[in-house]
């Protein structure tokens, strides 16, 4: 991964760095040590809301992280999603470390919803799991990502809402594609997002894996979850 950031700098033009806005790169080596310099660390959201997976974030979500995941989400600078990807990939390590089977691992998106990629051009979640999971395979570890979750029905905005509100607001949002089980079994699988704040997509997305999988794959009862970053108080009730 040393000097992937000199790799994409040129990608999006006129560029100038997501994290800090210096210019001429699109992202420079500070900026990028933040969000890949330190190891993935378990992010555990307060309160815990019943039925969160194990979770693990790359980096936390203030300054720079905080400012490249707004401007590949919100403002398309969809260069940064190379860098956005490495770091969620050792999320994504962190968290296989711990989850049940064998096999490649499979990072499934939690979907954004269809009023969110027809505003924003695209679905950030599952651009970066596509991104986390070239950069798996690209250090020997067999990966892809599974698009195995789409929304079943439309969700109120998060925005304002605590975390039993916006668990409320998912509660049954999300579905298995048709033959998603199938495309699951074999596999490690790892729920990912961007970024998790109170924990409820996650939440919903771990549910609706275990009601699609039911007594066919019992390995999926229980899963894991990575993101690229996670408020740092999430990060610092792990030292408590």
């Amino acid at each position: 991964m040393r000097g992937w950031w000199r790799e994409i700098s040129g990608v999006v033009l006129p560029s100038a760095c997501g994290g800090c806005g210096t210019p001429r790169t699109a992202l420079c080596a500070e900026c990028a040590d933040a969000l890949c310099g330190g190891p993935a660390r378990r992010a555990r959201p307060d309160p815990r809301l019943p039925g969160l997976p194990a979770v693990w974030g790359a980096a936390a979500y203030e300054d720079a992280v905080r400012a490249v995941l707004l401007a590949h989400k919100e403002r398309g600078a969809l260069g940064l999603a190379g860098v956005l990807g490495c770091a969620l990939a050792a999320a994504v390590r962190a968290a296989a470390r711990r989850s049940a089977g064998q096999g490649a691992l499979l990072l499934v998106p939690v979907p954004s919803s269809r009023t969110a990629v027809r505003a924003r051009g695209h679905d950030a979640a599952r651009r970066i799991a596509r991104a986390a999971s070239a950069e798996l395979r690209r250090s020997g570890t067999p990966a892809r990502t599974v698009s195995a979750l789409r929304q079943r029905r439309a969700v109120a905005d998060q925005t304002g809402l605590d975390a039993p509100q916006r668990l409320a607001n998912l509660s049954g949002a999300l579905e298995v594609v048709p033959g998603g089980v199938r495309l699951l079994d074999g596999g490690r699988v790892v729920l990912v997002d961007d970024l998790v704040t109170t924990g409820a997509s996650l939440v919903e997305a771990a549910r609706a894996v275990r009601a699609a999988a039911g007594r066919e794959l019992p390995g999926l009862r229980e899963q894991v979850a990575a993101v690229v970053a996670a408020p740092p108080i999430s990060f610092e009730i792990n030292r408590n």
